[in-house]
Parts: structure tokens; C-alpha cells; sequence
């Protein structure tokens, strides 16, 4: 078995958002609060361009220009000021945050779990937020500002705000008492002490930088649910995820469906909902590169076949299922036009050139079959 084999079979637990996209996780609770308020969730979803249906996967991705601008309508349509403030009320940080939240939980202090939310949130959350750790002798805060032009962002701004100290909170303890939070953004005078009593310390509009502050000393407090052997092991992998973070349209697809088919779910509609973008410009997308959704898709079945047929011992049926082929005669003859030798022929030749300490297994390319000589067995 390669080292590297679980990574390629089963995909990063994390797919990485590229320039100003967000995990829809930011939008859990959004329609149950609408809703509350009156309004018709579906309808401001597609009114800003966001396929209602991703709102359940809070792995894909949506524009966060897109969410900007649909917190502001709700605010204004739904007569709620404080729209995004009650959103984020409502939501966990382990769900909206993922991984990153799970890795901060098992930090040995605050301090290593507040440099983790800081260093991972642009991997697998969003690359649009730069947060900072300043440190003084008595104070410390935690600093945050957007790298994008996303206009008028009050809602966006307060839902943050709640959410980053949720996460603090969770990582602090009972103990933990922010001194302040501040934004740069401008709200009414009278709706400030409600901001106030929602989270729970003085709160100051109009600052200079987006920022959470709290007593230095809470920095080396031990986080109670720490985790060294789960620390490492997030780490590491979120790591990996960032040293392979892909950029290219056809290497997201192609993470996308490392994770997707051993689930059977791999159409191109969901491809491009994960991605955050619609089938027709996913489509072009990838005819830029001279390939097709159906290319790839072929490609990484036939990949993740030959995993299995070294690997596992899984049946010829169960594994055409498993890829989404209609039954084995189809898998079969797909497998053959790659790789130039049948799935049952294949396993033969590796269990027999294992045996020898031998196998021989062939080099496909991305979209031809091998030459003759290259073929197992010819």
C-alpha cells in the first residue's frame, strides 16, 4: 500500500475555497431565521443567486459577495437590523467553522488554539478574512479585516463578530469574559446596547480595525477538552490539505470526486454546486483545458478501481456500484478501453506478480490507453 493511498482514495476531508468563495456553512439557521421573521427563504436565495439546495451541504461553497449582499436584503427587506448578529446566535462554530473549530478544541492553550483558527480558516473556510493575533502585556486581541470589495457588510461584519467569539469562548472556558468587541462598520446609536446584551461586553462602531479583545493572561489557559493525539492528527491533515491545496479548475474536480464517488454522488450538478458555480460555466471552465466532466469522471473511476482491485477484496459487482456503473459488463469494458486488460485479468496478473514480488501495473494516461507493451499481461 503507497503512503499516500488513503489520501487518494477517499480525498481531503476539506475542499479548499478559492478567491472570494465561503463555506455555506455560514448560512446554517439562515432559513428557520428568515422564516421566523417572516420572509420566504428560497425566493432571497435565488434573488442573490444561490441554488437553495447547497444551504444543506455546508461543505460547498458559495460567492461571499453573494452572502454579503443577501444578509444586507434580509436586514432591509425583514426589517432587522441586527439580522446577522441573530443569525449567528443561532449557529454552532464547530459547524460553521468545520475542522478548524475541531482543531482549535483539542489545542493545549488558547493561545495554540487561536493560531490555529488564524493559520487554517483560509484552507477550508474562506481565503476572504486575514486574521492576527496582537499580543500586549495586559490586552490581546484578535484581528480580522476582508482582502475583498464587498461593499456594504454591517450584517456580514456582526455575524462574524458573534461567531469569532463564540469560538473564543468555546476554546476559554466558563471563565472566558471578552473586554471588547469592536467593528469598523457603522451601525444606529440605538440599537448598540442590544448588540451589547447579545454579546455579552461593550461593543464600539465606526474603530479602526475589526477586533475582539480579552485580558493577555487567557492566552496560556489550558483548553479543557484538549486533545494532543486528535491535535495532531487534524493538524497534520489539515496541513497536507494546505500543502496540496489545489488551484486549477480541473484539480478541484478532480478532489471533488475522490471525496464524491466512493459516495456514488458525482454528477456534474453536484459537482458544480460544491464548487460553487453553475454547470455551464464549470463545463467551459474545463473546455479550456480540452476536457469534459464526463473525461474526468472516467479518469478518477478507473483510478479508484485499479485502488480497489489492489487493495481491497471487494467483488467485480459491488465495485461497479460502487462507481456508479450500471452493472459489471459496463465497468468492464470502460476499465478495458484504459487500462487495455479486464478488471478480473487485472487482479489476476497483480496477485500473481505479487506473489513473485513483481506486479506490474499499468501506467495509464489521462485520456488514451497505454501503448500494447505497457499493457499488464501483454
Amino acid at each position: 500500500m503507497s503512503d499516500d493511498y488513503f489520501f487518494r482514495l477517499e480525498g481531503p476531508l476539506d475542499s479548499t475555497p478559492v478567491e472570494r468563495q465561503m463555506r455555506t456553512a455560514n448560512l446554517n439557521g439562515f432559513s428557520g431565521l428568515v422564516r421566523t421573521l417572516g420572509g420566504d427563504p428560497r425566493e432571497i436565495l435565488e434573488r442573490h443567486g444561490i441554488d437553495a439546495r447547497l444551504i444543506h451541504d455546508p461543505d460547498a461553497f458559495i460567492d461571499s459577495k453573494a452572502l454579503v449582499d443577501m444578509l444586507e436584503f434580509c436586514s432591509r427587506s425583514l426589517r432587522e437590523p441586527l439580522f446577522g448578529l441573530r443569525l449567528a446566535q443561532l449557529q454552532d462554530p464547530i459547524g460553521v467553522y468545520g475542522s478548524v473549530a475541531a482543531l482549535c478544541k483539542a489545542a493545549s492553550t488558547m493561545r495554540e488554539a487561536v493560531t490555529c483558527f488564524i493559520d487554517y480558516i483560509p484552507v477550508v473556510h474562506s481565503p476572504v478574512p486575514v486574521l492576527e493575533l496582537v499580543e500586549g502585556r495586559e490586552a490581546a486581541e484578535i484581528r480580522w479585516r476582508v482582502q475583498a470589495d464587498l461593499g456594504h457588510n454591517t450584517q456580514a461584519s456582526l455575524q462574524a463578530a458573534m461567531l469569532n467569539l463564540k469560538l473564543l469562548r468555546l476554546v476559554g472556558g466558563p471563565g472566558f469574559q471578552p473586554s471588547r468587541v469592536q467593528l469598523t462598520v457603522d451601525v444606529p446609536a440605538d440599537v448598540v446596547p442590544e448588540i451589547e446584551s447579545r454579546l455579552g461586553c461593550p461593543f464600539r462602531a465606526g474603530a479602526s480595525v475589526n477586533a475582539v479583545s480579552f485580558p493577555a493572561a487567557f492566552l496560556n489557559q489550558p483548553v479543557s477538552s484538549a486533545n494532543r493525539l486528535l491535535f495532531r492528527l487534524l493538524g497534520g491533515y489539515l496541513d497536507r490539505v494546505r500543502a496540496t491545496s489545489r488551484r486549477t479548475i480541473v484539480e478541484r474536480v478532480e478532489d471533488y470526486l475522490r471525496g464524491a464517488l466512493p459516495r456514488g454522488s458525482c454528477s456534474v450538478e453536484q459537482c458544480a454546486r460544491k464548487l460553487g458555480t453553475s454547470v455551464r460555466t464549470l463545463q467551459a471552465s474545463l473546455s479550456e483545458h480540452g476536457l469534459r466532466f464526463s473525461d474526468i469522471l472516467e479518469k478518477m473511476r478507473i483510478d479508484l478501481a485499479k485502488d480497489h482491485l489492489e487493495h481491497g477484496q471487494m467483488s467485480l459487482d459491488a465495485l461497479a456500484d460502487l462507481l456508479g456503473y450500471s452493472d459489471q459488463s459496463s465497468f468492464g469494458r470502460a476499465f478495458k478501453r484504459w487500462t487495455g486488460v479486464p478488471p478480473q485479468r487485472f487482479r489476476r496478473e497483480l496477485a500473481s506478480g505479487a506473489a513473485r514480488g513483481q506486479a506490474k501495473i499499468p501506467q495509464t494516461g489521462r485520456h488514451t490507453p497505454p501503448p500494447a507493451a505497457a499493457r499488464l499481461g501483454a
